[in-house]
């Protein structure tokens, strides 16, 4: 059921997260509400991974290698974020997306919490998706502080960080939306108030 709230077309809401944390379901769920649209950088990455025919694991360690990979990433997303009116997630989104007035959310649960989830989503072992887990995570780190210098566990860029773990999914997703709703809110009294001065 689609939220009665309009979702502004020039507003932008930003989800990031490790993985396993619940961001894509609930920035795809925020999106249905909203009836707008959701990018994701991790389907850009798994795409480009599938053209190649390679796995994920495999593409990542040739990404820690070749930049353009996630310049090309990156420059996907800063696009729509100008454009705005959407929900963007995916790992970097908020970093990257810095320039522009948004909404930004990081979600998290423990790393055991999330290894199970990425085993029960991917049909693996828990064992297998803690190692799988762990090397990638490592990978980003290592990536992203090459390529950029940034720190992603510095969590000041994001207006709201969320344990995911304290509540199960769509309640997750209901809290994001108060939220969103009240963001919305505000955008709108903006609005009003450079009319009324205008």
């Amino acid at each position: 059921m689609q939220s009665k709230i309009k979702f502004p077309t020039d507003a932008l809401v930003t989800i990031s997260g490790p993985a396993g944390s619940g961001k894509s379901h609930c920035a795809t769920s925020l999106a249905e509400l909203y009836g707008v649209e959701c990018h994701s950088s991790g389907s850009i990455f798994r795409k480009m991974a599938s053209e190649r025919g390679i796995s994920l694991a495999d593409f990542s360690k040739i990404a820690e290698k070749d930049p353009r990979i996630d310049k090309e990433i990156d420059k996907r997303t800063e696009e729509l974020a100008e454009k705005g009116g959407c929900i963007l997630e995916g790992r970097l989104v908020s970093w990257f997306s810095s320039y522009r007035p948004k909404l930004s959310f990081y979600l998290d649960a423990p790393f055991g919490i999330r290894a199970k989830r990425i085993a029960e989503r991917e049909g693996i072992t828990d064992k297998d998706a803690i190692k799988k887990t762990r090397a990638r995570e490592k990978s980003e780190r290592a990536r992203y502080k090459a390529i950029y210098g940034l720190d992603i566990a510095d969590l000041s860029v994001y207006d709201f960080v969320i344990n995911t773990a304290v509540w199960d999914k769509d309640s997750v997703v209901e809290l994001l939306k108060s939220i969103v709703d009240l963001y919305i809110a505000k955008l709108a009294a903006e609005q009003g108030t450079k009319h009324a001065t205008a």
